[in-house]
């Protein structure tokens, strides 16, 4: 069994943060590690001593979430830990108390959060540092880390070995894009194109993190906006619904800027042994026909699975004792 320091994933023990709140934190062996041991349970979801037993996990999501927070939620109880459920209508952030203030009451009583806010993710380091407790960002505005690790664990399945892939991402530069550019760029030898409309990439911060660490280990991050400019040749053709999870677009015929990116089996010709990947939730016809999602080169139900077992990894790392903040 692969062991995880938890102390490694984001920030060192001495600091007042602690979690997986952005794949762009944590080391090249960190990932590695977590991305195996992702599979490892997808092997055999048996394979703990139930490092969560006696410890209690809250699991507050104040968006909408299927995969993700049934995935944590499975995951606690596997592992041998219960869970307090939190809805976005639940805690008394919304009578005006302090984020400061839950942090530091949620430190008294939980063991670990795992949360999916509207908020950037500085809120997610507050509730931790409070609280002296690990928070997972189960999604944000700005990334969607677990997902990464999922996607990542999907392919290595898949593929035996991360190296040397080539990825085609498309679809809007959203959370998760920003979560595979920055998951993939730890690795050697791959070529990652996000294929995205115009306006509509990954912010340019996120672009150029993912580039420079990809450089240092001879891989390639790049965004582009037009098929023509697709490589020839790929691995994995990786898309998402275009209207991502609680966000909207300022320009009302966006849709039509989208239009290009359809993936019916005309557009998976152009790479006839690449395997689809997607993130869910799917809407047929929008962003992929059905045919393709349910075809015999799709992982999509494979990379839905892996979502728990990679939960289970996630939270298998932060298993531990806290120094709940007084």
């Amino acid at each position: 069994m692969v062991a995880v320091d938890p102390t490694l994933l984001g920030l060192p023990e001495q600091a007042v943060e602690t979690g997986v709140f952005s794949l762009s934190d944590l080391d090249d062996k960190d990932l590695d590690q977590l991305v195996c041991r992702s599979g490892e349970f997808f092997t055999d979801r048996t394979d703990h001593d139930e490092p969560l037993r006696g410890r209690i996990a809250g699991i507050l999501f104040t968006k909408t979430s299927t995969r993700t927070r049934t995935a944590f939620t499975t995951a606690a109880l596997r592992l041998g830990g219960q869970v307090i459920s939190y809805g976005p209508n639940d805690l008394q952030l919304e009578t005006g108390e302090s984020l400061e203030d839950t942090g530091r009451v949620f430190g008294r009583m939980l063991d670990l959060l795992v949360a999916r806010t509207s908020g950037p993710v500085a809120q997610l380091k507050t509730l931790s540092r409070c609280g002296g407790i690990p928070v997972v960002n189960a999604m944000g505005q700005e990334e969607h880390p677990t997902q990464g690790i999922c996607d990542l664990a999907t392919m290595r399945l898949h593929f035996g070995a991360l190296e040397g892939i080539k990825v085609l991402y498309v679809g809007e530069g959203n959370n998760s894009a920003v979560a595979l550019a920055h998951g993939l760029a730890h690795y050697p030898g791959i070529e990652l194109t996000l294929l995205t409309p115009p306006g509509y990439g990954i912010p340019e911060a996120d672009l150029a993190g993912a580039r420079a660490r990809a450089a240092e280990r001879g891989s390639v991050v790049r965004q582009v906006h037009t098929l023509d400019e697709a490589p020839d040749a790929v691995d994995v053709v990786y898309t998402t619904r275009w209207q991502t999870t609680g966000t909207s677009k300022p320009d009302a015929d966006w849709r039509e800027a989208f239009r290009f990116l359809y993936i019916d089996t005309a557009f998976m010709s152009r790479w006839p042994n690449a395997v689809l990947m997607h993130d869910l939730p799917a809407h047929r016809g929008d962003e992929i026909s059905s045919r393709v999602l349910e075809g015999d080169r799709s992982l999509a139900w494979t990379q839905a699975e892996m979502k728990l077992t990679s939960a289970m990894a996630v939270l298998e790392a932060l298993a531990q004792p806290h120094r709940g903040a007084r």
